[in-house]
Protein backbone atom coordinates (compact mmCIF):
# COMPACT_ATOMS: atom_id res chain seq x y z
CA UNK A 1 0.00 0.00 0.00
CA UNK A 2 1.16 3.51 -0.49
CA UNK A 3 0.72 6.37 1.95
CA UNK A 4 -1.58 9.36 2.05
CA UNK A 5 -2.64 11.19 -1.08
CA UNK A 6 -0.88 14.29 0.25
CA UNK A 7 2.38 12.56 1.07
CA UNK A 8 5.10 10.96 -1.01
CA UNK A 9 5.01 7.21 -0.59
CA UNK A 10 8.08 5.06 -0.68
CA UNK A 11 8.22 2.04 -3.00
CA UNK A 12 7.20 -1.12 -1.22
CA UNK A 13 5.11 0.63 1.42
CA UNK A 14 2.10 -1.38 2.64
CA UNK A 15 -0.14 1.70 2.88
CA UNK A 16 -1.94 2.39 -0.33
CA UNK A 17 -5.47 3.45 0.15
CA UNK A 18 -5.17 6.04 2.73
CA UNK A 19 -6.95 9.25 1.83
CA UNK A 20 -7.16 11.73 4.68
CA UNK A 21 -9.94 13.62 2.90
CA UNK A 22 -13.45 12.65 3.94
CA UNK A 23 -14.98 13.39 0.55
CA UNK A 24 -14.72 11.05 -2.44
CA UNK A 25 -14.01 12.35 -5.92
CA UNK A 26 -17.22 12.35 -7.93
CA UNK A 27 -16.21 12.47 -11.61
CA UNK A 28 -16.07 9.29 -13.65
CA UNK A 29 -15.94 8.23 -17.24
CA UNK A 30 -18.71 6.52 -19.13
CA UNK A 31 -18.56 2.77 -19.51
CA UNK A 32 -17.52 1.37 -22.90
CA UNK A 33 -20.13 1.68 -25.63
CA UNK A 34 -20.90 -2.01 -25.29
CA UNK A 35 -21.95 -2.43 -21.66
CA UNK A 36 -20.80 -6.04 -21.60
CA UNK A 37 -17.43 -6.20 -23.39
CA UNK A 38 -16.69 -9.54 -25.01
CA UNK A 39 -13.47 -11.50 -24.60
CA UNK A 40 -11.30 -12.59 -21.67
CA UNK A 41 -10.99 -10.49 -18.50
CA UNK A 42 -8.37 -9.68 -15.90
CA UNK A 43 -9.54 -9.32 -12.29
CA UNK A 44 -7.10 -7.77 -9.79
CA UNK A 45 -7.73 -7.97 -6.05
CA UNK A 46 -5.66 -5.28 -4.36
CA UNK A 47 -3.80 -6.03 -1.15
CA UNK A 48 -0.39 -6.53 0.38
CA UNK A 49 1.53 -9.80 0.04
CA UNK A 50 2.27 -12.04 3.01
CA UNK A 51 0.27 -13.77 5.71
CA UNK A 52 0.75 -10.88 8.12
CA UNK A 53 -1.49 -8.67 5.95
CA UNK A 54 -3.99 -11.30 4.79
CA UNK A 55 -6.94 -10.35 7.03
CA UNK A 56 -6.39 -6.59 7.05
CA UNK A 57 -9.08 -4.21 5.82
CA UNK A 58 -6.67 -3.14 3.11
CA UNK A 59 -6.63 -6.71 1.75
CA UNK A 60 -10.35 -7.15 1.24
CA UNK A 61 -9.88 -7.01 -2.54
CA UNK A 62 -7.42 -9.90 -2.35
CA UNK A 63 -9.96 -11.83 -0.25
CA UNK A 64 -12.43 -11.56 -3.13
CA UNK A 65 -10.12 -13.01 -5.78
CA UNK A 66 -9.23 -15.78 -3.33
CA UNK A 67 -12.92 -16.65 -3.15
CA UNK A 68 -13.32 -16.53 -6.93
CA UNK A 69 -10.37 -18.91 -7.31
CA UNK A 70 -11.98 -21.21 -4.75
CA UNK A 71 -15.29 -21.12 -6.60
CA UNK A 72 -13.49 -21.98 -9.83
CA UNK A 73 -11.36 -24.69 -8.16
CA UNK A 74 -8.30 -22.93 -9.54
CA UNK A 75 -4.86 -23.06 -7.98
CA UNK A 76 -2.59 -20.04 -7.69
CA UNK A 77 0.67 -19.92 -9.61
CA UNK A 78 3.45 -17.50 -8.77
CA UNK A 79 4.99 -15.58 -11.67
CA UNK A 80 8.19 -13.85 -10.64
CA UNK A 81 8.56 -11.88 -13.86
CA UNK A 82 5.00 -10.56 -13.80
CA UNK A 83 5.26 -9.89 -10.04
CA UNK A 84 1.91 -11.55 -9.50
CA UNK A 85 0.14 -14.69 -8.37
CA UNK A 86 -2.27 -15.87 -11.07
CA UNK A 87 -5.27 -18.18 -11.28
CA UNK A 88 -7.43 -18.81 -14.35
CA UNK A 89 -11.16 -19.44 -14.05
CA UNK A 90 -14.19 -19.64 -16.29
CA UNK A 91 -17.13 -17.37 -15.47
CA UNK A 92 -20.61 -17.88 -16.88
CA UNK A 93 -24.25 -17.18 -16.07
CA UNK A 94 -24.10 -19.95 -13.46
CA UNK A 95 -21.15 -18.34 -11.70
CA UNK A 96 -17.43 -19.06 -11.52
CA UNK A 97 -16.56 -22.66 -12.31
CA UNK A 98 -20.14 -23.64 -13.13
CA UNK A 99 -20.76 -25.97 -16.03
CA UNK A 100 -22.82 -23.86 -18.41
CA UNK A 101 -22.79 -22.18 -21.80
CA UNK A 102 -21.26 -18.79 -22.60
CA UNK A 103 -18.22 -19.21 -20.37
CA UNK A 104 -15.68 -16.38 -20.28
CA UNK A 105 -12.06 -16.80 -19.23
CA UNK A 106 -10.85 -14.57 -16.42
CA UNK A 107 -7.31 -14.26 -15.09
CA UNK A 108 -7.36 -13.58 -11.36
CA UNK A 109 -4.46 -11.56 -9.99
CA UNK A 110 -2.98 -11.17 -6.54
CA UNK A 111 -0.08 -8.75 -6.71
CA UNK A 112 3.29 -9.72 -5.27
CA UNK A 113 4.15 -6.05 -4.79
CA UNK A 114 3.02 -3.82 -1.96
CA UNK A 115 -0.08 -1.73 -2.53
CA UNK A 116 1.55 1.42 -3.86
CA UNK A 117 3.27 -0.55 -6.64
CA UNK A 118 0.08 -2.31 -7.79
CA UNK A 119 0.31 -0.80 -11.25
CA UNK A 120 3.43 -2.79 -12.11
CA UNK A 121 1.92 -6.30 -11.98
CA UNK A 122 -1.41 -5.04 -13.31
CA UNK A 123 0.21 -3.67 -16.46
CA UNK A 124 2.39 -6.77 -16.77
CA UNK A 125 -0.57 -9.13 -16.66
CA UNK A 126 -2.61 -7.07 -19.13
CA UNK A 127 0.32 -7.16 -21.55
CA UNK A 128 0.87 -10.89 -21.07
CA UNK A 129 -2.81 -11.78 -21.57
CA UNK A 130 -3.42 -9.13 -24.26
CA UNK A 131 -6.48 -7.93 -22.37
CA UNK A 132 -7.28 -4.19 -22.72
CA UNK A 133 -8.10 -2.02 -19.67
CA UNK A 134 -11.73 -2.00 -20.84
CA UNK A 135 -11.88 -5.61 -19.60
CA UNK A 136 -10.00 -5.01 -16.35
CA UNK A 137 -11.75 -5.20 -12.98
CA UNK A 138 -9.94 -3.90 -9.89
CA UNK A 139 -11.37 -4.77 -6.47
CA UNK A 140 -10.32 -2.54 -3.60
CA UNK A 141 -11.17 -1.21 -0.15
CA UNK A 142 -12.89 2.18 0.11
CA UNK A 143 -12.65 4.37 3.20
CA UNK A 144 -15.41 6.71 2.08
CA UNK A 145 -18.03 3.98 1.91
CA UNK A 146 -19.53 2.69 5.14
CA UNK A 147 -18.58 -0.83 6.11
CA UNK A 148 -20.58 -3.36 4.13
CA UNK A 149 -21.52 -1.16 1.20
CA UNK A 150 -20.52 -1.86 -2.41
CA UNK A 151 -20.14 0.50 -5.35
CA UNK A 152 -19.40 -0.71 -8.85
CA UNK A 153 -18.36 1.76 -11.50
CA UNK A 154 -16.27 2.32 -14.60
CA UNK A 155 -13.51 4.89 -14.50
CA UNK A 156 -13.31 7.77 -12.06
CA UNK A 157 -10.79 9.30 -9.72
CA UNK A 158 -8.53 7.49 -7.28
CA UNK A 159 -9.77 9.16 -4.07
CA UNK A 160 -6.29 9.04 -2.56
CA UNK A 161 -5.96 5.27 -2.99
CA UNK A 162 -2.33 4.75 -3.93
CA UNK A 163 -2.99 1.32 -5.39
CA UNK A 164 -5.33 2.97 -7.89
CA UNK A 165 -2.90 5.85 -8.40
CA UNK A 166 -0.16 3.38 -9.27
CA UNK A 167 -2.44 1.61 -11.78
CA UNK A 168 -3.39 4.94 -13.35
CA UNK A 169 0.26 5.94 -13.66
CA UNK A 170 1.22 2.66 -15.33
CA UNK A 171 -1.80 2.38 -17.65
CA UNK A 172 -1.95 6.07 -18.50
CA UNK A 173 -5.56 6.45 -17.35
CA UNK A 174 -8.29 5.19 -15.07
CA UNK A 175 -10.78 3.75 -17.53
CA UNK A 176 -11.37 0.31 -16.07
CA UNK A 177 -13.99 -1.27 -13.83
CA UNK A 178 -13.82 -0.94 -10.05
CA UNK A 179 -15.56 -2.93 -7.35
CA UNK A 180 -15.31 -0.67 -4.30
CA UNK A 181 -15.80 -2.35 -0.93
CA UNK A 182 -16.71 -0.13 1.98
CA UNK A 183 -14.51 -0.40 5.06
CA UNK A 184 -15.57 2.92 6.60
CA UNK A 185 -13.39 5.32 8.53
CA UNK A 186 -12.01 4.76 12.02
CA UNK A 187 -14.68 4.61 14.69
CA UNK A 188 -12.20 5.60 17.39
CA UNK A 189 -9.05 7.69 17.69
CA UNK A 190 -6.92 5.40 15.54
CA UNK A 191 -5.07 6.93 12.61
CA UNK A 192 -6.33 5.91 9.20
CA UNK A 193 -3.04 4.13 8.53
CA UNK A 194 -3.53 1.94 11.60
CA UNK A 195 -7.16 1.34 10.68
CA UNK A 196 -6.49 -0.09 7.22
CA UNK A 197 -3.51 -2.15 8.38
CA UNK A 198 -5.45 -4.06 11.03
CA UNK A 199 -8.03 -6.81 10.93
CA UNK A 200 -11.72 -6.01 10.95
CA UNK A 201 -13.09 -5.36 14.41
CA UNK A 202 -14.96 -8.12 16.21
CA UNK A 203 -18.21 -6.23 15.60
CA UNK A 204 -17.58 -6.46 11.84
CA UNK A 205 -15.66 -9.69 11.35
CA UNK A 206 -18.76 -11.92 11.35
CA UNK A 207 -20.11 -9.95 8.38
CA UNK A 208 -16.91 -9.98 6.31
CA UNK A 209 -17.50 -13.38 4.63
CA UNK A 210 -20.92 -12.26 3.36
CA UNK A 211 -19.43 -8.97 2.15
CA UNK A 212 -16.69 -10.81 0.26
CA UNK A 213 -19.32 -13.16 -1.22
CA UNK A 214 -21.37 -10.21 -2.48
CA UNK A 215 -18.31 -8.56 -4.01
CA UNK A 216 -17.41 -11.82 -5.78
CA UNK A 217 -21.00 -12.05 -7.06
CA UNK A 218 -20.65 -8.49 -8.37
CA UNK A 219 -17.51 -9.41 -10.30
CA UNK A 220 -19.30 -12.35 -11.91
CA UNK A 221 -22.23 -10.09 -12.75
CA UNK A 222 -19.97 -7.51 -14.41
CA UNK A 223 -18.51 -10.20 -16.66
CA UNK A 224 -21.80 -11.86 -17.55
CA UNK A 225 -24.41 -9.09 -17.33
CA UNK A 226 -22.59 -5.77 -17.78
CA UNK A 227 -22.31 -2.61 -15.73
CA UNK A 228 -25.88 -1.30 -15.66
CA UNK A 229 -27.47 -4.46 -14.30
CA UNK A 230 -24.60 -4.98 -11.87
CA UNK A 231 -24.98 -1.48 -10.46
CA UNK A 232 -28.72 -2.00 -10.06
CA UNK A 233 -28.17 -5.26 -8.21
CA UNK A 234 -25.22 -4.44 -6.01
CA UNK A 235 -24.68 -0.70 -5.49
CA UNK A 236 -25.70 0.19 -1.97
Amino acid sequence: MGLFARKTTRPGSPLGDVNTSSKAQQGFSSAPKHDRPTGPWVVVGLGNPGSGYARHRHNVGAMVVDLLAERGRAGWKSDRLLKANLATVQIGPGGTGAVCADLVRATLVRTKTFMNDSGVPTKNVLAQTKVPPSRLIVIHDELDLDFGRLRIKFGGGDNGHNGLKSIRARLGGGDYYRVRIGIGRPTDQRAVTDWVLTNFDSSQSADVPALVERAADAVESLVTSGLDLTQQRFNS
